[in-house]
């Protein structure tokens, strides 16, 4: 009973978990619009402050992912939640760009603990394991809906500094909860299961699987953290007249993420039931034509396009996740989704600059959306590379 009452509570922190880590750090895209009336800075300028913090929300993962698998898990979750809130509330206090640049890539230090140790939690049990994504994944495109609407609401209305100190002090009140529960016992660390759980493939299959992954992650993180990134811009450049204040090019951008959420599920369901390399497949062949539409549209017809854009990007992730668990050692599950996140998250450090450069060069986002279609090419390309493994049921096991 203990233990189903600690599984529970640990998806639960999860799913949380996975909310406020992009929450928190798509906070800077849609305040970077009132700084730039505020400090009197142009776009280009401001939104490189976020560089360093999308640097070590990749680069972290990697030891965040080692120190759960021989540490704690949950003790490693902790951690997550009081110092990326505690970061959140100092970035709100900073006075200048150098303050918010050392905020933000507190944030991202912290927020990098998240990803290689609440998503490998998740994967442990793999009955279900795609349902459990999706649920998990529905979290996250919470968060990175939120993260516009909490930031251009509460800047509007309060000033930006209360767009990070709000959010800030609700994930490390939540740490603090877990921290209590960790001590009486009603949280434990289950990792010494997933060291003894057996190997879901060859090891072969496992290199090979492996190496394709990271170059197809490669290419959607790519995507996706772009996107998330230009799209309060472009939504401001390129629908201008139907929304005129940041809390309303925040509005959009949240309706646009909270929609796509719901494609965690349908990737999910669809990863349970059917082969889980032509899901993959599929997803990637279907944002090739959508990102080429994107490039040159404008006005109303925009929003439903980039709605798509976000969706079925999302979608292919309880797949991709599920083919990283099949190619990863138990033993070595939160190391592994660390060097995953590494790089889907670590692409950030391009795309920052990307962002700014392009927008810098050509004063809106054609030749960048043009770039990202080529991107979902490779991954399509890439993707065709898997291992055509037989879709053998997964054994069932007690949940952990």
């Amino acid at each position: 009973m203990a233990t189903t009452t600690s599984a529970r509570l640990a998806l639960g922190f999860s799913c949380v978990g996975h909310s406020f880590a992009h929450l928190l750090m798509l906070l800077y895209p849609t305040v970077v619009l009132s700084l730039e009336s505020a400090w009197d800075q142009p776009f280009e300028t401001l939104i490189g402050l976020m560089l360093v913090s999308q640097v070590l929300f990749g680069f972290g993962a990697v030891p965040a992912g080692w120190l759960g698998d021989r540490w704690s898990v949950p003790g490693m979750m902790a951690v997550f939640f009081l110092g990326t809130g505690a970061a959140a509330i100092a970035t709100g206090f900073a006075d200048g760009p150098l303050g918010i640049a050392v905020g933000l890539a507190a944030i991202g230090l912290f927020a990098s603990i998240y990803h290689p140790v609440g998503i490998a939690w998740v994967t442990r049990n793999p009955l279900n394991r795609g349902r459990a994504l999706g649920i998990n994944g529905i979290f996250g495109s919470l968060g990175t809906a939120g993260g516009a609407v909490v930031a251009g609401g509460l800047a509007t209305a309060f000033g930006w500094q209360w767009a990070f100190i709000v959010p800030g002090a609700l994930c490390a009140a939540v740490g603090i909860v877990l921290v209590l529960l960790i001590a009486g016992g009603r949280v434990v660390d289950t990792r010494d299961r997933g060291r003894s759980a057996p190997a879901e493939s060859s090891r072969g299959d496992m290199l090979r699987g492996g190496m394709v992954l990271l170059l197809t992650i490669g290419c959607a993180g790519l995507i996706y953290q772009t996107t998330s990134f230009a799209m309060p811009k472009l939504f401001e450049q390129r629908l201008a007249g139907i929304v005129d204040t940041t809390a309303g090019v925040g509005a959009l951008v949240s309706v646009v993420y909270l929609i796509s959420a719901s494609a965690q599920i349908i990737g999910g369901w669809l990863a349970d039931r059917y082969e889980l390399r032509r899901v993959y497949l599929i997803c990637w062949l279907l944002q090739i034509p959508i990102l080429a539409v994107a490039v040159t549209l404008a006005g109303p017809v925009l929003i439903p396009v980039a709605t798509l854009m976000v969706l079925i990007n999302t979608m292919a992730v309880p797949a991709e996740n599920s083919l990283f668990a099949r190619y990863t050692p138990p033993a070595w599950r939160g190391t592994a989704f660390g060097v995953k996140f590494l790089v889907s998250l670590g692409v950030a450090a391009i795309s920052v600059p990307l962002v700014g450069e392009m927008y810098r060069a050509f004063q809106e986002f054609a030749p960048l959306l043009g770039t990202l279609a080529v991107a979902a090419a490779v991954g399509a390309v890439a993707a065709l590379l898997l291992p055509t493994a037989r879709r053998a049921p997964d054994a069932p096991q007690p949940a952990e």
